[in-house]
């Protein structure tokens, strides 16, 4: 077909345009089977393809790391659909243009149409926005579609999220990786108009350090191929080309998010489980994705009581010694300092006896009446306190044989002879362990003798 002057122009600068886009852009899937990954959701048969083939959608919520296809999977929902398909953004629309479109979309409604809303990082809208979208979608004016990085059960409203379907979307693997940029490099709208060569073993090292991130893989593929050495038409990716663009690998870790207190658990737990390879892995995941120092020195010496204790008595020392070492000379150089603490702490014998006893006595004390101090152990600064019988009958430990006051009752009386800390046998808990039933049997012996005195018959006369 003859086009005119003003169709030729503007095909050209579309033309033109289109190519300037980013490659990532460019190679944006349009049908299903150009979604690389997910499988689970879309593959033959599964729900979510059934769903959108159908044209059925119904109110979903999109979550997963970044670049695995969370808008992807909408632009391809709105190629398919036969509703109206509109593209909010969270970070550029407010309360006044969402009731607008809410007002146009619950006017087709009622004639009969309908409506997909899609909404990208939902978790920037705020509760009184998210608060807009509700009654729409309730009495289904409206299809909600959110696309979000953040754990929805904490960024979306619980009204919201109830009436919606949440798929998990997952990083991508380096064979999907390694295969979308195979496809970019032979698909005209990427470069297959042109003679790029470039070795399987790069495009591994590319989708290597792509993280899961389509978008990632597919920008570095455009920097190393406009960075190529061209001769003759050809463009050769060197290995240098690659390893410059690759240089600094971008960590998915967000500090305020899911994923900082994700590998925070995951540096407790390995701690915890002795583990001291996997403990120095993620410790170097927060520290090299930004995290501070004394954020993570903080956690180490809470755990240096929490799951060691008295087993190893000079873990709490290294905690807190690897914490001010953090404070003094910071990053990059207090990294070996942590490493230390967190493998000594690894490997250090293990005993949560100091987190069970204080979760014990907490809980007798938010539970029980609060009943006064003995007098015995009050102290009798005054006059007045002494004639009340503050402190009567108190016996100084350092002048009684064995440093023990075995019969002086120190718990209230509701209290007395509970047991809140079990030792473990791990480490040096052991002869803490041994102390603590040679002091106990003692306290024992003398709470049932003086049971025996005060239940003795009184003799005729007596008092």
């Amino acid at each position: 077909m003859q086009l005119s002057f003003d169709e030729q122009e503007t095909t050209l600068f579309d033309e033109e345009a289109d190519a300037a886009r980013p490659l990532a852009a460019r190679m944006r899937p349009e049908t299903l089977d150009e979604v690389a990954g997910q499988q689970h959701l879309i593959g033959p048969g599964k729900v979510l393809r059934r769903i959108i083939e159908a044209d059925q959608v119904r109110s979903m919520i999109f979550w997963g790391p970044p670049g695995v296809g969370k808008t992807t999977l909408a632009r391809v929902i709105a190629h398919q659909t036969k509703a109206t398909f509109i593209d909010f953004s969270a970070v550029t629309s407010g309360i006044k243009e969402i009731r607008e479109v809410m007002k146009r979309a619950d006017s087709m409604s009622r004639a009969g149409g309908r409506t997909i809303v899609f909404i990208d990082e939902i978790h920037r809208f705020n509760k009184a926005q998210q608060d807009a979208f509700l009654p729409f979608v309730e009495k289904g004016a409206i299809t909600l579609i959110g696309a979000t990085t953040e754990n929805p059960s904490f960024e979306v409203n619980g009204a919201l999220l109830s009436r919606c379907k949440v798929f998990v979307l997952k990083a991508l693997g380096e064979d999907e990786i390694a295969g979308l940029l195979r496809r970019a490099l032979d698909d005209p709208r990427g470069f297959g108009d042109q003679d790029v060569r470039i070795d399987d073993g790069l495009l591994a090292a590319i989708a290597t350090f792509s993280n899961g991130d389509a978008r990632t893989a597919l920008s570095t593929l455009e920097m190393v191929v406009l960075n190529g050495d061209e001769s003759d038409g050809v463009v050769t990716v060197t290995p240098e080309t690659v390893e410059q663009c690759t240089s600094q690998k971008s960590l998915l870790y967000d500090k305020m998010g899911e994923e900082h207190y994700n590998i925070i658990s995951a540096l407790h737990k390995s701690m915890r489980n002795s583990d001291p390879d996997a403990a120095i892995y993620w410790l170097a995941r927060m520290l090299e994705a930004g995290e501070d120092p004394l954020y993570i020195a903080r956690r180490i010496t809470r755990f240096a009581a929490e799951d060691i204790g008295l087993a190893d008595t000079n873990a709490l020392n290294v905690a807190v010694n690897a914490f001010h070492a953090c404070h003094f000379i910071g990053m990059p150089e207090c990294t070996v300092h942590l490493t230390e603490a967190v493998t000594y702490l690894s490997l250090a014998p293990k005993s949560n006896a100091m987190e069970v006893a204080y979760l014990r006595a907490r809980k007798d004390a938010l539970t029980t009446m609060a009943e006064p101090v003995p007098l015995v152990i009050r102290n009798a600064p005054t006059r007045l306190m002494k004639d009340l019988g503050y402190g009567d009958g108190y016996q100084y430990a350092h002048d009684v044989e064995g440093k023990v006051a075995a019969d002086m009752q120190c718990l209230p009386d509701a209290l007395a002879g509970t047991e809140y800390y079990t030792p473990t046998e791990e480490g040096r808990e052991g002869l803490f362990k041994e102390r603590l039933e040679q002091l106990r049997a003692l306290r024992r012996s003398a709470r049932a003798g003086e049971s025996r005195r005060v239940s003795r018959p009184r003799t005729a006369g007596g008092t």
